[in-house]
């Protein structure tokens, strides 16, 4: 007996054995490459419980997702000699897992391939072509600059302002674009795939994550960028200054012909007042010649007399004589 349980006991373990050497699972997202004494032999790409030949054969998971890959910044000199740091990212997919294994081995093997071979297309279309081809995918700036351009210079057009402000809208190298941007992508990706076809991996795309002057051009181009922005400004504060002497001369101008007017006014007004008043005067007299002799008698007094004054008055005084006869004669 225990040697039947002994057998049936070995029996279970290498069933078992021979089972779990015969199964592998494939998870979502992954396909896998059955090799046989180290050589592919097929591929499984369904999701699930798979059968392989027991002890002869191995399974390599392969990555069935989307990838992506970062190229390392490279400085480029582009066709129109000037030089630029450029940063480029790609996503890829392996499309033949069986060719993939026997050129590349695995993802390190392929991103060593994917570096060679996208910096080095890259290189040759970047210094093929313009450094606007790369940073911009249209006309579209120069268009709309133009269309503002002529706005303006049609609501100004006799305006020293209106070129003013077009100079400042239309400043630095603006140049025309024959590719673009986009284009440029598809002219990295064309040759890429070709050659990686051959390694089993599909190139879906490359993209431009970042374009920049060189670290020893950037400072030339800033100075260049301050050197135009401070020339601008020359000119509208210039023009500002223009303005400001015809607003101040108009302005003393318009101040000289109001008080010309008001002072022209006030004279008519007072003209007139005195008129009225030598009129009034002249009523009051006739009224009573006496009592009008002695009002003015008065004022002239009140006038010549300094505030809060003592006079000593002889009962002979002619002053004391008006002020008590009331009679200025």
């Amino acid at each position: 007996m225990p040697n039947k349980l002994s057998i049936l006991i070995g029996a279970l373990v290498a069933i078992t054995i021979t089972i779990v050497s015969a199964t592998f699972i494939i998870p979502e997202g992954r396909q896998a490459v059955i090799t046989e004494f180290g050589k592919p032999v097929r591929t499984v790409s369904s999701a699930g419980l798979h059968m392989k030949t027991p002890f002869i054969q191995d399974v390599r998971m392969i990555d069935l997702r989307i990838l992506n890959w970062d190229g390392n910044p490279n400085q480029i000199p582009t066709k129109d000699k000037k030089y630029i740091e450029v940063d480029t990212t790609a996503r890829w997919k392996i499309a033949d897992p069986l060719k993939f294994i026997q050129t590349v081995q695995n993802e390190n093997g392929a991103r060593t391939r994917l570096d060679a071979i996208l910096d080095g297309v890259t290189r040759d279309v970047i210094s093929s072509h313009n450094l606007v081809e790369s940073v911009r995918n249209s006309n579209n700036i120069i268009e709309t600059i133009e269309k503002r351009s002529q706005a303006l210079k049609k609501e100004r057009e006799d305006s020293e302002a209106g070129t003013i402000i077009a100079e400042e809208e239309v400043t630095g190298e603006i140049e025309y674009v024959d590719i673009g941007r986009e284009k440029l992508s598809q002219l990295i990706i064309e040759p890429a795939r070709i050659e990686l076809e051959s390694l089993g991996i599909e190139l879906i795309d490359v993209q431009f994550k970042r374009i920049a002057y060189e670290k020893s051009v950037q400072q030339k181009v800033y100075l260049r960028m301050i050197s135009e922005r401070e020339t601008i400004a020359g000119k509208i504060r210039s023009y500002g200054k223009g303005e400001k002497a015809k607003i101040e001369g108009k302005t003393e101008k318009d101040l000289k012909r109001i008080q010309s007017e008001s002072y022209r006014t006030v004279q008519s007004i007072k003209g007139q007042a005195e008129g009225k008043a030598i009129a009034i005067y002249a009523g009051s007299f006739n009224q009573d010649p006496d009592f009008y002799r002695f009002s003015r008698s008065l004022e002239a007094y009140e006038k010549a007399l300094p505030a809060k004054t003592k006079l000593l008055l002889s009962s002979k005084s002619r002053f004391w004589e008006v002020l008590r006869s009331g009679k200025a004669d």
